[in-house]
């Protein structure tokens, strides 16, 4: 069955960006797309099949992607160990499945009140990313610039963190290929932080500003509400329209293939 289209994450059309300004953009621009599917696995293989696509495109092909869980989950790095990283017991007494996705980095538990986003942006159109350090800080400065405006003490912390003051909201990672390159991560708003320290170890690998403090407290949230964190992503970036398509069978393919298989999730 293919999956269903759902509302966008501001509650209307599912490319409902209008009232934002024109701005005498750009040279680079970028489509939106406001697409939230079914269940956690249509979700994290759009993210894959949004690179994909644009691979295979034989040209500059960049998508802004937002989306929201809406139930509660655990998503491990590409190469994470689950044991180490996700109290297994605890995911299974509560029914939370736990997931792999395409990218690197550590375990994280997402649902709602956690608005996600992936960019697929050109290595063609910005050659001076594929330096790893180069593309993590491009991608944060950017986005904290743009929350700057309504929250000032938004900053970049470790490689691939944005905080307030010294307090995680938001987690990122990369997956790269030959001339695209997928940046994701999630923005905490509204978020029970309390299933981080039921849901998840200590992370075996810790930024140094984190202090070895708990989930609890070295989380939180943004203190924004959906609407304006939205229209600050959307701002971040040179958004010329919406997308009106999505590859919906290169998405099935991945699902059928990978996402949709316990043996991927339960690889290690």
């Amino acid at each position: 069955m293919a999956p269903r289209e759902k509302r966008s994450t501001d509650g209307g059309s599912r490319f409902a960006w209008r009232g934002r300004p024109k701005r005498p953009w750009r040279r680079h621009t970028m489509l939106l797309l406001d697409l939230t599917l079914p269940t956690p696995a249509e979700n994290l293989a759009l993210d894959e099949a949004l690179l994909e696509e644009a691979e295979a495109a034989g040209r500059p092909l960049e998508t802004l992607r937002l989306w929201e869980p809406s139930h509660l989950f655990v998503v491990v790095g590409r190469s994470s160990q689950r044991a180490q990283e996700v109290r297994l017991e605890a995911c299974r007494e509560a029914g939370v499945a736990v997931l792999r996705r395409a990218s690197g980095g550590a375990a994280v538990v997402v649902g709602p009140g956690c608005l996600m986003y992936a960019a697929v942006l050109s290595y063609q159109l910005r050659p001076a990313l594929r330096a790893v350090d180069h593309a993590h800080r491009f991608v944060l400065e950017r986005i904290a610039r743009s929350l700057r405006r309504l929250v000032p003490s938004v900053r970049r912390c470790g490689i691939s963190d944005l905080a307030l003051d010294d307090r995680k909201f938001s987690g990122n990672s990369m997956r790269t290929k030959r001339t695209h390159f997928l940046y994701h991560g999630t923005l905490l708003y509204d978020f029970p932080l309390r299933w981080a320290d039921r849901l998840l170890n200590t992370p075996p690998r810790q930024p140094t500003y984190r202090r070895r403090r708990s989930h609890g407290q070295f989380l939180i949230n943004l203190p924004l509400s959906l609407t304006p964190l939205r229209a600050a992503l959307i701002e971040a970036w040179p958004i010329s329209g919406p997308r009106r398509d999505w590859p919906r069978q290169d998405t099935l393919r991945l699902v059928a293939e990978r996402y949709g298989r316990r043996e991927w999730h339960e690889v290690r």
